[in-house]
This record gives C-alpha cells, structure tokens and sequence, in this order.
C-alpha cells in the first residue's frame, strides 16, 4: 500500500477533512504535472453540444445485439448534486448513421454514477430498453418497445436484469440517496430514515413478464448473519448496495455495509435469487467494485488482510482465491469480455494530475507483465468527489471496443475507445 492510499484510509475517518485535503493536494500536484488532455484511440459518439452526455454504471453494455445502436442520457447538469431531481433524457445514438441522436424516453429518476439503469432487455438485446422512472408518485421501472414506443410499466425499479430479461432485483433506492449519495432516488423520502437497521426488505425479486413482486431478504437477514460485535454496537447504521445477478440468473451478490461513526465495514455476499444458501464470500472490511467471471467466480477490488489492497478472484461459496496483478493496488472497475474469459478492462480513479487510465488485462498474466494502457484521460476538478465522473468502461458485445464516460472536454461525453486496430495482439480468437 502505498503511502497516499495509508494516508487515505485514515482520512476516511474524517470525511470534511478529507474532502478539504484532497482538493489541496490535487490541486498543487497538478501544478507541478505533465498537462495531459487525452491519450490513446478515442472517439466521441456523443454530440459536442449544450448538455452533458453519459451512460452510467459498468455491468452492463450500452450497445444493443446489432452492436449499432447505444443508449446514452443528456441532462442540463451533472456537477452540482449527485442525485439530480431534474428530468433526464434517454437517448439512442446510431453508429451507422453519423451518431444520429434520436430521444426515446425522459426519467425522473436519476443519478450521475448509475443513471437510471437504462439497458438493452434480454434475451434478444435488441427490440426493448428496460430504465427507472417516477410515475404516479412511485418509482418504477419501464419496459419500452423501441419499434411501436410501447410501454409497460412495472411496479418497482431495478437494480440487476438477468440475461433472459425475466428476472430483476431491487432495492432501496430512497435510503440509497440518504446513505450513499450518487446512487440513489432523491424524489421520494426514504421510509425507514432515522432507522438504524430496519427490521424491513432490503432487496425485493421481481418477475419481468408477470410484474410479480417477491419479498427476499431483510436488512435484519444480513445483520443476523455470521455476527460480528461492530454490527450490533450501538448507533451502527445498515444498507445494502451494487446488486449483480449472475449469468446464469441463479445467484446474486450484493455488498453489506454497516457504519459505526466514521468507520465503514463491507461484506460480500452471494445468494440464491430466492433468498437461500447465503454465503459470506469477502469478509475483510473493504471491498467495493465487483464482476461475475462466470457462474461460480467474482472479480473484485478489496484490502484482503493477509494480501492488502488489489484485484482478487474469488470462487463463490469456498474460500479459495487469487491475487492477481499485485501492482495494482488503486481501485477501479472491473469487467469480463463478453468473448474473452480472461479479458478484462479496468479503470482507475484520477491520479495526482487529474489523469485517470483504462487498461486491458489478463487474469492469466498474474503477474501483470502485459498490462496495456488503452486510454488516459484528464479529470475536470468541476467534476469531483460525489459528482465525480467515473470512465465505467464496458465492452462491446464482439470484445473489440469500450465505451465510457469521460469529461476531458469540459463536459460529459459518452466515448469509445477501438482496441482492435492498435492492440490486436490482445486477441485471441
């Protein structure tokens, strides 16, 4: 761990110093860095005009089956709250046709890291976008025919669709807002504020195709699980967040966090979508971004106690693990290519000159020796701590681009960057 990350930690403690700090010391180490703008094959598919453009989280494809069309949101302001409360738009760009923009719905529910959950709806990936709105005071979540603008309107928001598009888990989105902002609701006031941990669903399983909604498992489900003395002391605060079915739509993970005063515990979870066979995969404090390798393995970004802060790959439901690319101690976003088991993209957050990085890796090459920068980007200080702008790449269904999001030219804009034509020594098939 290197001496910023230590520093970090400790600072954690202390969110307004922190905040105060940090902008400090980025602010004199950018003076004294190289002035980077943007580095590698980059394109913008995004229109270079009034409004910020983006996409949202990183598990899931902005593309749809044909690999033509990209979904894209357009909102006035993406800097000033992290959970807006102003109207967004959800756009579709045409690859083939000069990045035509073409506006298909508008949400109310919204936020700048996760957006409104805006995805392509399986299986076919190509005739419905499934996102969150609000309608009739309540969240929900619309299914729209993008051929005939045919809506069907289902009674909760989703967090995570399964492959098949009949499956979606959910959360909430409202106490998500009040304990982590940035990935929450803001229209709505949150049920169980000012409870600790509420004896209340924590995550709800929802039948595409029926509309049925299934309670699943309890905030107390988790806080009764494997009991550690820091989830019962006294002013302790819960929630549950990142959800991620697997491909197979069987099993889910979800993170469990509880606080106690500045100290914030993490657990990794993995579940039947019934609620059953509840295993604590990571148990180490600290872990954040995740990704199912496949049915029975995770990637994630955590500080293992016997291995310290990287990349892990773990096996669901045993204890065995590896380490990989011991290099890599800052976090960031991992993610599978969809035709590539062992390929990977990760980003990171911006480094001490307001830089941040996208890289292609193998989790074969354990070592890193391989590891190839594909895309570096400048970080406006307008866009910063919880209206930050994070690159969340995701790939494209062929494994031979990455789309993300960035704001090197002043604003947000949705960008791809093309692996094929420089790095194709990284293919394999």
């Amino acid at each position: 761990m290197s001496l910023e990350q230590k520093i970090n930690y400790q600072l954690n403690k202390y969110p307004a110093v922190k905040k105060v700090i940090k902008r400090a010391y980025q602010l004199s180490m950018y003076t004294i860095s190289p002035k980077i703008k943007s580095e590698g094959n980059i394109i913008r598919i995004s229109p270079n005009e009034k409004g910020e453009y983006f996409f949202g989280y990183y598990d899931k494809s902005p593309w749809d089956a044909s690999m033509r069309y990209i979904i894209c949101m357009r909102a006035e302001n993406t800097w000033s709250e992290p959970d807006p409360m102003d109207t967004a738009d959800i756009l579709l760009i045409d690859t083939q046709d000069g990045n035509r923009v073409k506006k298909v719905a508008t949400t109310r529910t919204w936020n700048v890291q996760q957006g409104c959950m805006a995805q392509w709806l399986g299986p076919d990936f190509g005739k419905k976008i499934l996102y969150n709105d609000l309608r009739d005071g309540k969240y929900c979540s619309v299914i729209l025919d993008i051929e005939t603008n045919k809506e069907k309107v289902l009674s909760i928001p989703v967090y995570t669709v399964s492959a098949d598009g009949k499956i979606a888990l959910s959360l909430d989105f409202s106490r998500l807002h009040n304990l982590r902002l940035g990935y929450g609701y803001a229209a709505l006031p949150e049920k169980t504020k000012g409870i600790n941990l509420p004896d209340s669903i924590a995550i709800w399983r929802l039948d595409i195709d029926s509309g049925k909604v299934t309670e699943i498992l309890k905030y107390t489900d988790f806080a009764n699980f494997e009991v550690r003395p820091e989830m019962k002391k006294d002013g302790s605060v819960h929630k549950v967040n990142h959800i991620m079915l697997s491909p197979n739509g069987r099993r889910f993970m979800v993170l469990y966090r509880w606080f106690c005063g500045q100290h914030k515990y993490t657990r990794l979870i993995t579940c039947n979508i019934d609620g059953t066979d509840m295993y604590n995969l990571s148990d180490d404090d600290m872990v954040s971004h995740c990704y199912w390798k496949n049915d029975e393995e995770i990637i994630a970004f955590e500080n293992k106690r016997n291995g310290g802060p990287g990349y892990y790959l773990m096996k669901d439901k045993t204890r065995e693990y590896r380490h990989l690319w011991t290099q890599l101690s800052n976090d960031g976003h991992p993610s599978y290519s969809p035709i590539d088991n062992s390929l990977v993209v990760i980003d990171s957050y911006p480094n001490r000159a307001r830089v941040a990085d996208i890289k292609v890796l193998r989790d074969t090459d354990v070592e890193g020796k391989n590891i190839k920068v594909v895309a570096r980007v400048f970080a406006p200080f307008r866009y910063d701590n919880d209206t930050r702008c994070d690159l969340h790449p995701r790939w494209r269904q062929d494994g031979r681009a990455i789309c993300f999001d960035c704001a090197f030219e002043g604003h947000r804009g949705l960008y791809i960057v093309d692996l094929e034509s420089e790095y194709n020594n990284l293919f394999t098939y």
